[in-house]
């Protein structure tokens, strides 16, 4: 007997369908958790690396307005769905070391954290690590619907930036983010253009279910209808379509049109232009877009689609931009820089900087890498595992994934290899932004400085752990054997008397009471 399936909304055309709507009420209600408790996937366009790479492209592009000499108005930076603001911490870390080693006047910038998530935003503008950035004038957050409009609200600073105003060229960001707004579905058989429409039903009533296992539960019905004439009312989008249809012989293909209206929308607010960097799964040659299925829904609490890199290069290119895409086939992601700049090719440094830190090697190769390391862990060195470290520039999450095999590794190490591995664990807490995670990244590169012998690194990560999740035994107990080991009586008398306040049923301090301060 086939099952009854509750209707969640009919048939209407895919761009147009619900679960756009589903996909930003799940953001909105559930806000920064849908990163810290791991539902969303970030960390392949969030981690140090990504953040590396793109400060080289942004340094690369302040270079070339320098060179232009554009050295005196704001280069404003916009990150679209800045989501939990860890790719916008690692950029400004590796930027500002960057711009520290150049020795020319270059102009100044301001990176801008943009949400349509209220919760998010309140994130941002509360984090003790962005604080010092907002003091200074070089990061500002804003609510910012690229769909909906043009002006933007500078919240930190009170400033409007209405069309037109600013007169550098702006830079965005967008990762993860063309791959969770409306897209247009279409399908092509024998040189017939058809657009898609879809209905939505679950096994389970839509109003019994949160959002997130809704989205999970979601079947999807499609129905093509015909397309005869011009579909948009724009030329460019038109003769786009007809591309498709000419070139591909049989696929289903997402068409980006509200991508391509956020693009129109940054690009108004600025006389001078627009520069893009955008990360995510998807396709830039037409040969993968060629012979596609049904498009299948990827849910990680919300859901996520392939992103259609080729029609947003076609439309760069058709409106007098330029393109940088890798000249490799990818297996993971595609990093993209458009160009829609006045001589676009000028932009030597930039274009230099996409050679070396994507072409040459970049972000997918680097994830190719670290999954290969991933399944060899219990093979690996600690001189592995420190190379890996460095290579991820000192990324905090791939750091937490072999922490397990350092620490089996840590109390048998040449001298050499201690000094090397006390250095890269400052260097990883460093570039550790945190979002709340469960993971308390403190209290085990703690434990590893105390296993070394490091005693005073470890009682300063103790206390780091600390201020992020408050006083707990355990934690005390660790403190005050360090404080035993660096023979610091008062402050281990202090400290006991203080945990036995503090914990007076616990009898993990028994142990302590028994030690003997006179001992050498």
């Amino acid at each position: 007997m086939d099952k009854k399936l509750h209707e969640v909304e009919s048939f209407q055309l895919f761009s147009e369908s619900k679960i756009w709507q589903l996909n930003r009420d799940y953001y909105q209600d559930i806000g920064i958790e849908a990163w810290s408790e791991g539902e969303v996937p970030h960390q392949i366009t969030s981690n140090s690396l990504v953040g590396k790479t793109y400060s080289e492209l942004i340094l690369g592009f302040l270079k070339d307005l320098a060179d232009k000499g554009e050295t005196k108005e704001t280069v404003y930076i916009i990150e679209l769905g800045a989501g939990h603001g860890r790719l916008a911490f690692h950029i400004l870390k590796h930027l500002e070391r960057l711009i520290a080693l150049h020795n020319s006047e270059l102009p100044p910038f301001c990176y801008v954290l943009s949400d349509i998530v209220e919760k998010n935003l309140h994130f941002f503008k509360n984090h003790t690590q962005f604080q010092s950035y907002y003091k200074r004038g070089i990061l500002d957050y804003a609510y910012y619907d690229a769909i909906g409009g043009t002006d933007l609200h500078l919240r930190y600073a009170d400033l409007h930036v209405k069309a037109g105003e600013l007169k550098q060229p702006i830079l965005a960001i967008a990762n993860y983010f063309f791959d969770s707004i409306p897209n247009d579905l279409f399908y092509i058989k024998e040189k017939e253009l058809a657009v898609c429409s879809i209905a939505l039903h679950s096994a389970e009533h839509p109003l019994m279910q949160e959002t997130d296992l809704l989205l999970k539960s979601l079947e999807l019905t499609y129905r093509e209808k015909s397309v005869a004439n011009s579909y948009y009312s724009s030329v460019i989008l038109d003769e786009m379509l007809e591309d498709y249809r000419l070139k591909l012989k049989e696929s289903y293909f997402f068409f980006p049109e509200k991508s391509i209206l956020c693009l129109k929308n940054l690009k108004a607010l600025s006389s001078k232009g627009l520069m893009l960097l955008s990360m995510d799964k998807g396709y830039h040659n037409i040969a993968n877009i060629n012979n596609r299925n049904k498009p299948e829904i990827i849910t990680h609490g919300s859901f996520s689609l392939w992103v259609n890199y080729h029609a947003l290069g076609s439309y760069c290119e058709k409106t007098g931009g330029k393109i940088l895409f890798p000249s490799y086939s990818t297996f993971h992601l595609e990093v993209g820089c458009f160009l829609f700049l006045e001589n676009a090719d000028s932009f030597s440094a930039t274009n230099g900087a996409y050679q070396r830190y994507v072409n040459d090697f970049g972000p997918d190769d680097y994830n190719s890498i670290k999954k290969l390391a991933y399944a060899n862990i219990s093979k690996l060195t600690l001189r592995d595992l420190l190379a890996l470290t460095r290579l991820s520039f000192y990324d905090s999450t791939m750091f937490l994934k072999i922490i397990p095999r350092i620490k089996k590794m840590a109390k048998s190490i040449t001298h050499e290899e201690r000094e090397r591995l006390a250095q890269t664990l400052h260097l990883v807490w460093g570039l550790y932004f945190n979002i709340n995670e469960s993971e308390d990244l403190a209290l085990t590169i703690a434990g590893i400085f105390f296993d070394l012998g490091y005693y005073e690194y470890a009682l300063d990560f103790y206390q780091n752990s600390t201020d992020v999740y408050g006083v707990e035994a355990d934690t005390c107990y660790n403190k005050a054997l360090c404080y035993y080991q660096l023979r610091q009586d008062v402050l281990f008398k202090g400290l006991l008397k203080e945990a036995d306040e503090l914990f007076p049923d616990s009898d993990v301090f028994d142990s302590l009471h028994k030690l003997d301060l006179s001992a050498v």
